[in-house]
């Protein structure tokens, strides 16, 4: 992870869904201290979404918005357009799920999948038909979403989220080709060492001891992934796979 502060991306406004931890906050830090302006987001944890905003080197602001609720997300773009004129940015990285055991059947209710469906892929898209229209308007738009190898492998905290997340990677393929010149990209992590997951000692482990690269992901790692998408102008559909090489063993 590095510090430096350049103006790289300096004249650009990006929304970061999600930002007030994990992969989330650490892709706002690092676009602010490229020289983005930044609106940070969260559902429920708006203390922690203001202090991050706060911590931001550049231009940035905190908006609460639940973007399973489809008016909250458009409200959401909205407030970004109000503020700074113009949306350059998405990254989709707000999600939900819980641990349910594939062979768990019954252990997935309708409520548990109906909430990952209307976080991760309502959500999502909602969120997004509601910033083409001023994505449109820029000169370099992008569409990042933060997806997982859930979404190309059969594995996961749970089936839902993994169709959930093999839904945005196909999302992500079709609205590239067809809504250029707006550039649609995924970041599809592994297992990532958040707080979410702290205590899940016994899998880091395993993808320890699995993968050619001998460690699970960081949420820089992720971050990292998703600035090598922005920066390659030429790149649109693409699914980048950021797992240490773990995909390849299974």
């Amino acid at each position: 992870m590095t510090n430096e502060t350049t103006s790289e991306f300096a004249g650009k406004v990006a929304i970061v869904t999600g930002s007030s931890s994990g992969i989330g906050e650490q892709t706002a830090r690092r676009l602010s201290a490229l020289g983005a302006t930044v609106v940070v987001n969260s559902a429920t944890s708006v203390e922690a979404g203001e202090r991050i905003a706060a911590e931001l080197p550049g231009p940035s602001c905190y908006v609460q918005a639940d973007i399973s609720d489809q008016a909250a997300g458009r409200a959401l773009i909205d407030a970004t357009i109000a503020e700074y004129g113009r949306l350059d940015i998405l990254v989709n990285n707000a999600g939900w799920t819980t641990v349910v055991p594939h062979h768990e059947l019954d252990a997935l209710t309708d409520d548990i999948f109906r909430k990952t469906m209307e976080v991760n892929v309502f959500g999502t898209w909602w969120l997004t038909k509601a910033a083409i229209p001023h994505l449109r308007a820029s000169e370099d738009p992008n569409v990042v979403t933060i997806t997982s190898i859930a979404g190309v492998r059969p594995v996961g905290s749970s089936m839902a989220y993994s169709m959930a997340k093999a839904a945005l990677n196909q999302m992500t393929e079709l609205l590239a080709k067809s809504y250029g010149p707006i550039r649609f990209n995924a970041v599809a992590p592994g297992l990532v060492a958040t707080p979410w997951t702290e205590s899940w000692d016994a899998q880091h482990a395993a993808v320890a001891a699995a993968a050619p690269v001998p460690r699970s992901a960081t949420a820089d790692d992720c971050a990292e992934a998703v600035l090598a998408l922005l920066r390659n102008r030429y790149t649109t559909g693409t699914v980048f796979v950021v797992d240490g090489g773990l995909t390849r063993t299974m």
